[in-house]
Parts: structure tokens; sequence; C-alpha cells
């Protein structure tokens, strides 16, 4: 596809960090994904996510949509589950114009974007997601992200297209960086767990729980396993942290098995499994 000359100017300038990423989950029309695209690389982010899809792919009218945006829809991946997209993320914002009653934090675009830069400073990858136009995002998608994200409207009238709530997100990162100064931060011993790690390790402990008959009652399990969940988001344990624990619980579950206590000695922290 040949560029236009501007939008080969805007591929020549784009920074080769690609921001933060923006996710959308089960977007419903291309025109839409295109809108985001453009609104996107406004602001110099290249990194988009699709989660299932309600349309397929190459589509005619993303592209007339992105009015150029090119390099976005190019890098553009797409994905079979919210898990897949958000493994690589240290830090993720949900954003929802509706109360949820959740144990999360809730912030505006400002104060997402001012934790993002913080964040983004030390090496951390991060991303925002946005739910279906229709629908917004349902409560087990709002789980597995760090904080809920809401923008402050005229309660008369608070309807958001999907490009306008990236843009107005991807607003605020962009302007952030003009006040952020450079930060000399020391090498890290430890790193946070992304969100893949997480999963992989709340899978194990949630199979292990259900294996030792924790939940008792079916009709209570589902709301345990999303405060399990929260409490561990909310936590933002390290690598090492997270091998810690997977090595305590991992020595419970054999000695409940048992019945009987081990033998003298230290326990060693145990490597998380990760997800297949």
């Amino acid at each position: 596809m040949k560029l236009t000359a501007k939008a080969e100017t805007a591929r020549r300038a784009l920074p080769g960090d690609p921001g933060p990423a923006v996710i959308l989950v089960r977007p419903q029309l291309g025109e839409n994904v295109g809108q985001v695209a453009r609104a996107m690389l406004n602001f110099g982010l290249t990194d988009l996510r699709l989660v299932r899809p309600r349309f397929g792919w190459p589509n005619a009218k993303a592209v007339a949509a992105a009015a150029g945006a090119y390099e976005v829809l190019n890098r553009m991946r797409i994905f079979d589950d919210l898990a897949g997209a958000v493994a690589d993320l240290h830090l993720v914002f949900a954003t929802t114009a509706r109360e949820r009653g959740m144990d999360k934090p809730v912030v505006t675009a400002e104060e997402a974007a001012r934790r993002m830069r913080e964040a983004h400073a030390s090496g951390l990858r991060t991303g925002w997601l946005f739910g279906p136009e229709r629908t917004g995002l349902d409560n087990e998608e709002i789980a597995r992200a760090d904080a809920i994200l809401t923008i402050p409207l005229n309660p008369a009238f608070s309807s958001l297209n999907l490009a306008q709530a990236v843009l107005l997100c991807a607003y605020e990162w962009f302007h952030g960086g003009d006040r952020t100064p450079p930060v000399q931060r020391a090498e890290p011993q430890d790193r946070p767990a992304t969100r893949g790690e997480l999963d992989a390790f709340l899978d194990w402990l949630i199979a292990e729980l259900d294996a030792t008959g924790f939940f008792r009652s079916p009709t209570r399990r589902e709301s345990l396993v999303r405060s399990i969940e929260t409490m561990f988001a909310r936590f933002h344990p390290t690598v090492s942290e997270l091998n810690l624990l997977f090595g305590i619980a991992k020595h419970l579950a054999r000695r409940g098995r048992r019945g009987a206590p081990e033998e003298a000695g230290e326990t060693e922290p145990g490597e998380v499994p990760t997800r297949s």
C-alpha cells in the first residue's frame, strides 16, 4: 500500500518505543478500530491489540477509517483471549463508565497516565483495556486489570464512542511526557511479575484449592476466586516473591496430602509454572 506524504511523515516520526498497549476487547465494527488507530498515532502509540474481534481481518472499513495510520494497523496483533493479550504487561487499567462495586482503585485518565509514566520509566509494560462498543467490559474482564479508569463527563450526556475514549487516554499519556523529568534509577534486583506469570500462579493455586475442597460450596466458589484474584492483583508481587509464594504453597500442599510433617529443613522457593 502506497503511503500518502502525510502518512509517510508520521511513519518517520514514530518513536522506537510503542508506548502503552491499547487493548480492544471484542470490538464490533472495523471502522471503529481504524478510528482508534488514527487516535493512537496522533499521540505516538503503536501497540494495538484486539481480543476476539466481531469482524474479519483484513477489514477495508478499518483501513479507510484509519486515515493513514497504517503503521498501527500493520503492527496490530489479534488474540483469542484476554489473558494472552495482557500476559506481558505489568500494569493494566480497565476503562468503564459504570460503577461496578469492585474492590479496585478507581482513577482518572490523568492519574492512570501518571502511574503508567512511572512504570514506563522503570522499564515496565503497561496498557489500557477497552470493552465492546455496546456493552463495555464485563466484570470478569475488569478483574484482570490492576485498577479501574473512569473519565468524568457531563452526567446529562456521558456517551463516548470507542475512539474518543482511546483519544482521551492517549492524550493524557502524551501530555504527561511534557512534564516528566528524566529519572535516574539503579538497576533493579528483581522485576514485578507480569500478568501472565501471576495468572499462571493463580491457575495452579486455585486448582490446588479445588483439589483440597477449600471452596466447599460451588455457589461461593466464583466470588472467592474473584476475591483471590483481586487480592493478588493489588499485591503486585515481584518474580522472586511469586516464586517464594509458590514454594510455600507447594510445600503446604505436599504436607497436606501426606497428612504428616516433612523432615526438618528449609523450604526452598519454587518456580511458578508457565501457562501452556
